[in-house]
């Protein structure tokens, strides 16, 4: 037991004056300029030369092929096909085809609507003639089997 004591307080200056010994460092870090502790040059250094070309911000342009024409007109972008200029910037591409995809998907879904409300009529129309699949199927089968029985007298 006093042995453990022993190491136990061994232990702890040994840790305290590893505590010192940081703290003492931290402080001397902190009052002294980093570049000059680390080696830095302190000199100040020369501004970046500017490039000797210059170098302009244009948008880059693009031909529309022929089809892309089409889309600039029904995204309604242009009236005319001879409004479209030679050049257009893929940005406007962009926004139109953005344009032709949104009324796609407004036109499929009205056409699903538009089928599920023609499937709703049809089969209301089909349940008053009491006609199901239940009945169509068995009917089916009935016909298979009397076909199935004439080919085995046949035979």
């Amino acid at each position: 037991m006093g042995s453990l004591r022993g190491l136990r307080l061994a232990a702890g200056s040994f840790f305290r004056s590893c505590e010192r010994d940081v703290s003492l460092s931290i402080r001397l870090t902190r009052s002294t300029d980093l570049k000059r502790r680390n080696g830095f040059c302190t000199k100040p250094q020369e501004s970046p030369k500017a490039p000797s070309h210059s170098y302009s911000h244009k948008v880059p342009l693009h031909k529309p092929t022929d089809w892309e024409r089409k889309i600039l007109m029904w995204s309604g972008r242009f009236k005319k096909e001879e409004d479209i200029p030679e050049t257009i910037s893929f940005e406007m591409l962009d926004a139109a085809k953005n344009k032709i995809r949104v009324k796609i998907s407004y036109l499929m879904i009205a056409l699903t609507v538009a089928g599920c409300i023609f499937m709703v009529i049809k089969g209301k129309k089909a349940a008053k003639r009491h006609e199901s699949l239940t009945s169509l199927n068995l009917e089916k089968k009935a016909r298979l089997r009397e076909e199935a029985a004439m080919k085995a007298k046949a035979e």
